[in-house]
């Protein structure tokens, strides 16, 4: 199995990026956390992988740290959760803010990422809490609270609904939390409005 790639980012989007390493192309799937930590197009990168093997696929994923692709292997042991979903709630939340959402039982910021509902948030609170507290997933020395987690989701909700893809969104309602992370949501979708349109 491939634990990580070492090469060339020749390619780089919200969802996916390609890396040259010695003249083979490898294309991976990544969160917007990744493509965060990510360096621009053309540098050298190191990327931690997870070969996901369907009957009729091989979808490699990439990660900025092996604490993500913990992360990601814990979410999709779960049933329900296949690596598209797993992809999609390390793009809505760190790995650092699941783990503590998971381990402090938060079903509302569980709730509030695309494509997870009440039962299967209380079955990740269930079927992972344990096993997260017994893994090396370490907590930064900043982790966002319930309140701010769901208010950064209502305003990622609301710039889809204004039409904006979400990866824009994201992307904006990020840059205004670099700033000030205690926005209240009308403060922050106003601000992150004004990212769109730059």
């Amino acid at each position: 199995m491939l634990s990580y790639l070492t090469g060339k980012l020749t390619y780089k989007t919200p969802t996916e990026i390609v890396i040259d390493v010695n003249g083979v192309g490898y294309s991976l799937h990544i969160s917007l956390t990744t493509y965060e930590q990510l360096s621009s197009a053309n540098a050298q990168v190191k990327v931690f992988t997870y070969l996901h093997v369907r009957e009729d696929a091989l979808q490699l994923f990439g990660f900025a740290s092996e604490s993500e692709r913990e992360m990601f292997k814990f979410l999709i042991s779960v049933s329900g959760i296949g690596p598209k979903i797993a992809q999609g709630m390390l793009s809505g939340m760190t790995a650092d803010e699941l783990k503590s959402a998971i381990q402090t039982g938060d079903i509302a910021a569980l709730t509030s990422l695309q494509g997870v509902g009440r039962k299967t948030a209380e079955r990740l609170i269930l079927e992972l809490r344990d096993k997260i507290g017994k893994a090396e997933i370490e907590l930064p020395s900043f982790t966002a609270t319930s309140p701010q987690i769901k208010t950064r989701n209502d305003a990622l909700n609301a710039l889809i609904s204004l039409g904006y893809n979400r990866n824009t969104a994201e992307n904006a309602i990020r840059e205004v939390l670099k700033e000030n992370k205690d926005l209240p949501v009308e403060e922050l979708i106003r601000q992150a409005l004004r990212h769109t349109s730059k």
